[in-house]
């Protein structure tokens, strides 16, 4: 009798050990896993990135005494209708002016004057820096535009944005951490080549990474500068400042940051108190772009504080439904490079992206591609460690497109396991496009250097926070 009950207690004891292991194994199948989450499995040939050499065709001068070089444009104002056009001569000051005319009436020439500045750093003397804005445009026009004098002037033109409105639609270009290798080369010319490619780019810091030669070499920025006049001599970048582009060397006596970038890179900040050409906002089509600095003070009560917290409250969901952020280092990251470096940024801001209902947070810095979830981690604090980023349908989707090709390589090295709150990874160079449909749809593609050619390597379609709150999350 007691081995029969010994026996019986044995088998009571396996049944809920049994039972137990397959409550357990339930339970780890519906946990939540990786979400969909993918590295790409995409292993891109590791090469060296190396600087083009001085006497490559892209940074060839034009020809011509005192020819105007390293032309650009930017949004000159709020909503569109202002341009900024930049540009460098080498010989003389020569001309402030610069001379343009809508397409449809090239009788009809206008002037408009501008100012001149050069800057010195270490043992460099910049050329003459020009730049004039050219205001009252009309929306959704072609201009032309001639800089200079004379056999050296040169002719340009640019496309003006639709009037703004809740359901315009609307293509931006992506680029961050472009440089000047011969992987930047194949980034940009992927770019242009794009048939989708942006009516303007919305750029992510990182410039010319002059930097990263002795002496800060700025002749690195003017090189640069003719690098890319192929593109933004014709269309817009939106500047975002990055740490390659803080120049403070005091070991060189200077101590001026972001002396070189703010003197040929001016932005339209002053449209808003408090702003400042570091970060600043602009309106096109149905879009409200902020543009944040990562290396500025960001606490509570700092000018960039004060400024973001009362621009957020100026947005205008049902004039521009679409509202982006633009900054240099990214607030999630899931590579080791850069990891968490934006962390004091992400803790003081992130609660009003969510409040807010960012749609979409642009980043560069990391050099690599990643796209997220819908994400936050904003009910972090000391007490209830709730430290773990949660799905949240009224945060952004972040971005990080810091991959244009720079001379520092790619980063290869990625966090494991991939975070839940990671959609989409891979170590390439490449570029972005995102298409803004109407109020309620966007698409974002990223577009992969693929063995000598642009491939679409990750897309997915983008609901708007305001006015279509759904989930997105299996939209790709």
């Amino acid at each position: 009798m007691v081995l029969f009950l010994e026996a019986k207690r044995v088998l009571s004891w396996l049944a809920s050990l049994i039972w137990l292991l397959v409550l357990l194994i339930t339970a780890t199948s519906i946990l939540p896993c990786n979400g969909g989450s993918i590295t790409s499995s995409y292993v891109r040939k590791l090469e060296e990135s190396e600087d083009m050499p001085y006497d490559s065709d892209v940074f060839r001068s034009p020809p011509g005494y005192n020819a105007p070089q390293q032309v650009h444009i930017t949004q000159g104002d709020s909503e569109g209708r202002g341009v900024i056009v930049s540009w460098v001569t080498v010989d003389e000051a020569g001309s402030n002016k610069v001379v343009y005319w809508n397409e449809k009436s090239k009788k009809n020439k206008k002037e408009a004057e501008g100012y001149v500045t050069t800057y010195k750093y270490y043992n460099y003397t910049s050329g003459y820096i020009h730049h004039c804005t050219i205001k009252g445009l009309e929306f959704s026009s072609k201009y032309y535009y001639m800089v200079g004098t004379g056999n050296s002037s040169r002719t340009f033109w640019f496309k003006t944005p639709p009037p703004i409105g809740v359901d315009v639609p609307y293509t931006f270009g992506l680029i961050g951490d472009l440089g000047q290798t011969f992987d930047s080369n194949n980034t940009l010319t992927h770019y242009e080549q794009n048939p989708t490619k942006g009516q303007a780019v919305l750029y992510v810091g990182d410039l010319s990474y002059a930097d990263e030669h002795p002496f800060s070499d700025n002749r690195k920025w003017d090189s640069w500068g003719r690098f890319v006049e192929r593109s933004v001599a014709y269309q817009p970048w939106i500047w975002t400042a990055g740490n390659h582009d803080i120049d403070y060397a005091p070991d060189l006596g200077e101590t001026v940051s972001f002396k070189p970038f703010t003197t040929r890179y001016p932005v339209p900040y002053n449209n808003a108190e408090g702003s400042s050409q570091l970060w600043y906002s602009i309106k096109r089509a149905s879009a409200h772009i902020i543009v944040l600095s990562s290396y500025s003070a960001c606490a509570k009560y700092t000018p960039q504080y004060m400024w973001l917290q009362k621009e957020l409250e100026k947005v205008d969901r049902k004039v521009t439904p679409w509202l982006i952020v633009m900054m240099h280092s990214p607030l999630y990251n899931s590579y080791n490079y850069h990891y968490m470096e934006a962390d004091t940024m992400r803790v003081v801001y992130e609660s009003w992206f969510v409040q807010h209902k960012v749609d979409i947070v642009f980043a560069g810095h990391v050099h690599a591609y990643e796209r997220s979830y819908r994400f936050s981690n904003v009910g972090y604090n000391l007490i209830n460690r709730n430290c773990t980023p949660v799905k949240d349908l009224s945060a952004p989707v972040y971005i990080t497109i810091g991959d244009g090709g720079n001379l520092e390589g790619l980063t290869t090295q990625l966090t494991e396991p991939q975070p839940n709150y990671s959609a989409f990874r891979e170590p390439s160079y490449g570029h972005g496009i995102f298409d803004i449909k109407n109020r309620t749809h966007a698409y974002f593609s990223w577009h992969r250097n693929h063995e000598g050619y642009a491939m679409k390597a990750d897309s997915t379609w983008l609901f708007n926070r305001y006015w279509y709150p759904a989930d997105d999350s299996n939209t790709s």
